[in-house]
């Protein structure tokens, strides 16, 4: 069954760290006249798992069907050393042609001069196949600097063969957060520690951003300062002490396991994360039925889920083939073969011609089918992400990581990340 039939009944929505060199605004990319039939190589990078690698091996293959002459050469890893490794690679001049790119390090890259402007490889590129406001996600002040693959929810994944061995019912979609805790003790508790009810959600800023509007509030405001107080992000952070207290499987385990997760080893009965995830947990658990169900809720009835479109696709300002790269970009977020190979697990396809080619079945089916479940509770999408997000995303879940292993006390990793917040937005 081919998607279109939820693409009017989904609507469509809506980055950042301490500054790259270079200058603001997107570099000129010094390259002779583009030649189509030229042999090239490109680069490409991608943060993922080995069934995102598979899957891309199989794109670069139907890409090169169409484009023999270009080489594509890959590499991926894991989300945070993914951008440590780029931030290595802004300051020395050397980013991939085309890499995996995320809005919240959109201010980032953007400003400092380390994205193409697409604008400026437009022939390669068909952006008609967007909805305006996806497109928005990759813009920056009027400038489009990169485009989405899809965009997902945050939702809670359940892996069903684990549930059944451990004798419980299925978590439902949308309970309270004390409920949700209940129900990992319950797994826990079972299992003797067998298998872990969850993770320690209160680790990732995503769990925080959820409490946070469910009480009308955001993680940012619109003027581009911080939308909580050190009080609300402590009261955040003791909330999960119990569940560091044996719920939860242990962080050192998860140490162990990295780079997968403690749901992807199958250590854990459930873990939250973004809806496209689906696909890498299947492949990585070995479960053969994991459930999707809307992660629970600080406040029944609140709008805190919102449409996510994080996932893009960038082109370095300084590739010496841009249009070959603009090529591949393109065929990665606009061809019916991406939507056909990757399904939903880029996020939900988010132009008409990658939906055309996705076939809604099994897992795909599973994600499409959730977030059109999850209606009800989407609401705005927040501000524009700030300038830094992308580091105090990630510095947010560094000291989530700390706590778990005992190694920084609540009022510690307060005072950090709010003295890290202060760098990343004043300077």
């Amino acid at each position: 069954m081919k998607t279109t039939r939820l693409l009017a009944s989904i609507g469509i929505a809506a980055a950042g760290a301490l500054a790259l060199s270079g200058c603001g605004g997107a570099a000129t990319p010094t390259a002779a006249a583009f030649d189509p039939d030229e042999k090239v190589t490109l680069t490409y990078a991608f943060w993922g798992n080995d069934d995102r690698a598979q899957r891309y091996d199989q794109l670069i293959a139907a890409f090169n069907e169409e484009y023999p002459n270009i080489t594509v050469n890959v590499s991926f890893t894991d989300f945070p050393s993914y951008w440590e490794k780029r931030q290595t690679e802004a300051a020395g001049g050397g980013l991939p042609d085309v890499f995996q790119f995320s809005d919240s390090y959109l201010r980032q890259y953007g400003e400092s001069g380390n994205l193409l402007d697409l604008a400026q490889v437009s022939d390669q590129i068909d952006m008609s196949t967007f909805d305006e406001g996806l497109l928005g996600t990759g813009a920056l002040d009027g400038t489009q600097y990169s485009l989405p693959t899809g965009y997902s929810l945050w939702a809670n994944f359940v892996n069903d063969d684990l549930v059944a061995q451990a004798g419980v019912a299925a978590p439902e979609s949308g309970t309270d957060v004390a409920e949700f805790d209940d129900w990992m003790a319950e797994v826990t508790e079972k299992t003797g520690g067998a298998v872990y009810g969850g993770t320690d959600y209160t680790q990732r800023i995503q769990g925080f951003e959820l409490a946070l509007r469910a009480d009308g509030g955001n993680l940012y405001t619109e003027e581009g300062e911080l939308g909580f107080t050190e009080d609300d992000l402590r009261a955040y952070w003791e909330s999960g002490a119990e569940l560091r207290e044996g719920i939860t499987v242990p962080q050192q385990r998860l140490e162990e396991l990295s780079p997968k997760s403690g749901f992807g080893a199958a250590l854990t009965a459930s873990e939250m994360s973004w809806s496209n995830f689906l696909g890498g947990y299947l492949a990585d658990s070995g479960a053969s039925s994991i459930s999707i169900v809307a992660p629970p809720t600080a406040k029944a009835g609140s709008k805190d889920l919102y449409r996510q479109a994080g996932l893009q696709v960038a082109i370095s300002s300084k590739t010496e083939h841009p249009e070959a790269a603009a090529l591949f970009l393109d065929f990665v977020v606009n061809s019916a073969a991406a939507g056909e190979i990757f399904g939903t697990t880029l996020g939900f396809p988010a132009s008409t011609s990658k939906l055309e080619g996705a076939t809604l079945e099994g897992p795909d089916k599973q994600v499409a089918d959730y977030i059109e479940s999850a209606a009800d509770r989407i609401g705005d999408a927040p501000p524009v992400p700030i300038a830094g997000y992308g580091t105090l995303e990630q510095t947010f879940w560094e000291l989530g990581k700390s706590l778990g292993l005992g190694t920084t006390t609540v009022d510690q990793a307060v005072e950090q990340f709010f003295s890290e917040a202060d760098v990343v937005i004043n300077g």
